[in-house]
C-alpha cells in the first residue's frame, strides 16, 4: 500500500545538493517501498511518513519537475491521510464529532496536497496537461499512455478522497467528472496495475452509484472479483469496502459478518508484499465489527 521508502536522504535539499544525489533521492522515495509495505507496525510507519514526506518536498523545491518526486509525493500524501488521519476523524466521529471535523478538514488538505502533486507529475509527463484537461478532459487523457497509469491512479485517487469527505462542498462534488476522466484512463490502459488496485477504487465507487449513474451492486461485484483474482485473495480492502459499502447498504448482516471474518482469519504474515495495508485493513474490520450495533437497524 504505502508507497514511499526513505531511509536516506537526510538534509539533501538544504545542502544544495547536486542533481546526481537527488536523482538517487528520488529513486529512493518513490521505490516499491517493500521497506514500509512488509512492515508490521503500522504507528512506526505512522512516526516516519511525516519525514519521509517532508525529505520529498525539500527535494523537489530543487527539482521540482521530478516525475519520481512528484510521483512519490502523490501517493504518499493519499496514503498517510487515508491510513492514519481519516482514520482517527471516522473513529472520533461518533464521539467527538467536533474534534472529528477537524481531523477530516486536515485529511481534506492532504488529499488536496497529494493531488497537485499528481497533476503537476502529469503535466511534467505531458506538458500543458493540466491546461488542457481543465479545456477538456476527453481530449487530454486520450493523450496519456501505460507509462502514466501510476501518477493518474495517484492524481485520481486523492481526488476522489476529497470528494467523498466533502459531501457539505458542491463545488468540490462538481469535480467527480474529472475523476471519473482520470481513473476511466487508468482502468483502460492498464487493468492490471497494482495488482487490481484500480478495480479496489471502482468497487467503493460503483457501489455508492445507482445502477442509472452507471453503478450499481452487478458493476461492483465484478471489479471486486477481479480485485481479488489480480491479487490473488491477499489483499484484504476488497473485502472490508464490500462489507462497509454493500453489505451495510443491503442490511445484510450475514453478508457483513462474512466478510470481515475472512479479513481477521487473514494471516498478515502470509502475503509480506502486503502486510502493512493488509494490517490497517484488519484494524478497520475490527472498527466495523464493533460498530455493527448502530450500523443494522434491526439490532
Amino acid at each position: 500500500m504505502l508507497r514511499l521508502s526513505c531511509f536516506l536522504g537526510i538534509g539533501l535539499a538544504a545542502c544544495g545538493c547536486s542533481g546526481m544525489f537527488v536523482d538517487i533521492a528520488a529513486d529512493a522515495l518513490a521505490g516499491d517501498g517493500q521497506t514500509y509495505a512488509s512492515d508490521d507496525d503500522p504507528e512506526l510507519v505512522r512516526d516516519a511518513l511525516p519525514f519521509a514526506l517532508k525529505t520529498t518536498e525539500g527535494l523537489l523545491a530543487t527539482e521540482p519537475d521530478n516525475t519520481k518526486l512528484l510521483l512519490a509525493a502523490a501517493s504518499g500524501f493519499t496514503q498517510y491521510a487515508y491510513a492514519f488521519i481519516q482514520s482517527d476523524a471516522e473513529q472520533l466521529d461518533q464521539s467527538d464529532p467536533k474534534a472529528a471535523l477537524r481531523i477530516f478538514a486536515r485529511a481534506r488538505r492532504m488529499y488536496a496536497r497529494a493531488r497537485r502533486y499528481g497533476m503537476r507529475g502529469l503535466s511534467a509527463l505531458h506538458p500543458g496537461f493540466a491546461a488542457a484537461f481543465a479545456k477538456d478532459r476527453k481530449a487530454a487523457v486520450a493523450r496519456l499512455e501505460a507509462s502514466d497509469v501510476a501518477m493518474i491512479y495517484w492524481t485520481a485517487a486523492p481526488w476522489a478522497a476529497q470528494i467523498s469527505i466533502s459531501k457539505d462542498d458542491p463545488q468540490l462534488i462538481a469535480e467527480l467528472p474529472s475523476v471519473e476522466a482520470l481513473m476511466g484512463r487508468a482502468l483502460a490502459l492498464d487493468e492490471a496495475w497494482g495488482h487490481g488496485a484500480i478495480h479496489e477504487f471502482y468497487v467503493a465507487y460503483d457501489a455508492g452509484r445507482s445502477e442509472a449513474s452507471g453503478g450499481g451492486r452487478v458493476r461492483a461485484k465484478k471489479h471486486f472479483d477481479r480485485a481479488l483474482e489480480l491479487s490473488h485473495g491477499k489483499k484484504l480492502a476488497p473485502l472490508v469496502t464490500w462489507a462497509e459499502q454493500v453489505a451495510v447498504q443491503a442490511q445484510d448482516r450475514k453478508l457483513f459478518d462474512r466478510m470481515l471474518g475472512r479479513v481477521l482469519a487473514f494471516d498478515a504474515d502470509s502475503a509480506p508484499e502486503f502486510r502493512l495495508a493488509n494490517l490497517i485493513a484488519q484494524r478497520q474490520a475490527r472498527r466495523l465489527e464493533a460498530r455493527a450495533g448502530d450500523l443494522f437497524l434491526e439490532e
